[in-house]
């Protein structure tokens, strides 16, 4: 995670108050639902039910389990366990203390709620210290030459987070800690710069037209960024368009200093003919063996939006930039890197016998690039300036 920037997600609506407001708290869901789930082994920390009930301590350096059956929720520790519960809350017994779970320390409280899954663990925290947890999981950690892409990487975590409150109320929590909205590792990814970029910047959200936007962010676009729409579902937005990482004067591209500015990926001819039947056999198309792949349309920033498979004497067309992005897994199992690529089959005895894809960038190329952000630091730029170059038209507001 220091090496790299790893980008971010979508987010849905928001419209901010005509004046300031409390800064608001967020509710973060710490991964997927787990059978037992374990607390403790740090600070003191104090459970109650979710009425403020049952009080039980888990002593400083001790750690208690907790479990559950779909309805309810018990802890346990040192053959002790609780009464039963709907849910569990678990604060610091320490006011400026942490709240241990997984390993992981945590800011705020922590809420524990039995699902038919398991146990759902919600983090639930301040705005800022939640932004304070996000800027260095998402730009690793940065010399003193990127503070102001530090800056600018708060401004966008927070005006996610914003744009996300009452999200997914349903599930018990506005994001998720992954990249799926972004990534949010509590205390462990705190820094000194991040808490410096999170206090200068306080409260500070950008806004197009009265209203927060949809901030979105990759680490790296390999020249140019892509208009929302030609990834994402939804009307194209003005702050969102595809804009140039150029220097104006030097030609120099921003993000040319990301490990991932420009790769290569290689598949012999049976991996290629595996992922492209495992992705066509799911999506009910066919799962006859491909005879060949080819490029079948680009969006106006080159990015590929259609892949056609040969299959059986038959094309098999498969679009949308994330689709593709899934279709050509790399060697370790993840997404293809970006869709900026050329592609290169080698055909023999009516099959694909070798497949090269040469390309830039890395994430869908939305929003702010990262490795651009941190570029354009290092040339000058104040977190402003950059802002404004990623998302054109848009103002910043401070609304708490």
């Amino acid at each position: 995670m220091a090496a790299g920037l790893i980008g971010c997600p979508r987010v849905e609506v928001g419209t901010i108050p005509e004046t300031e407001t409390a800064e608001p708290q967020v509710r973060v869901g710490l991964g997927v639902p787990q059978n037992d789930l374990v607390i403790g082994g740090g600070g003191g920390l104090l459970v109650t039910g979710a009425d403020g009930g049952g009080m039980f301590e888990v002593q400083a350096g001790a750690t208690a389990t907790a479990s559950g059956n779909g309805a309810i929720v018990r802890l346990r520790t040192g053959g002790v366990s609780t009464t039963s519960a709907t849910s569990l809350v678990v604060r610091p017994l320490d006011s400026v203390g942490f709240i241990r779970v997984g390993g992981r320390d945590f800011r705020g409280e922590l809420l524990i709620t039995p699902t038919p899954n398991g146990l759902l663990a919600v983090n639930l925290l301040s705005l800022e210290a939640y932004v304070a947890g996000v800027v260095n999981a998402e730009m690793g950690r940065r010399p003193a030459s990127d503070t102001e892409a530090v800056f600018a990487q708060a401004i966008v975590s927070r005006t996610v987070a914003v744009r996300a409150l009452g999200r997914y109320r349903i599930r018990g929590y506005d994001l998720v800690s992954t990249v799926s909205d972004q990534a949010y590792g509590g205390v462990s990814t705190e820094t000194a710069m991040g808490w410096a970029a999170v206090r200068a910047t306080h409260g500070l959200v950008l806004t197009y037209a009265g209203s927060v936007i949809e901030a979105f962010f990759s680490s790296t676009c390999g020249g140019r960024t892509e208009a929302v729409e030609a990834v994402f579902s939804g009307a194209a937005q003005p702050y969102l368009t595809s804009v140039s990482d150029r220097d104006p004067g030097s030609g120099q591209v921003y993000c040319a200093i990301s490990p991932r500015f420009r790769w290569r990926e290689e598949w012999t001819g049976e991996a290629a003919s595996r992922l492209v039947r495992e992705y066509v056999a799911a999506a009910g198309l066919t799962n006859t063996e491909p005879s060949d792949l080819q490029i079948g349309g680009r969006s106006p920033s080159g990015r590929v939006t259609e892949l056609v498979s040969v299959m059986g004497g038959r094309a098999v067309p498969v679009q949308g930039q994330q689709a593709i992005r899934q279709l050509l897994r790399a060697a370790d199992g993840g997404w293809l890197r970006s869709t900026q690529f050329s592609l290169q089959v080698t055909r023999g005895g009516g099959r694909i016998v070798r497949m090269v894809a040469d390309g830039g960038g890395n994430g869908h190329g939305v929003g702010m690039c990262q490795w651009g952000a941190v570029g354009r630091a290092r040339a000058g730029a104040g977190h402003r300036e950059i802002l404004t170059a990623y998302f054109p038209g848009t103002e910043l507001r401070r609304i708490y």
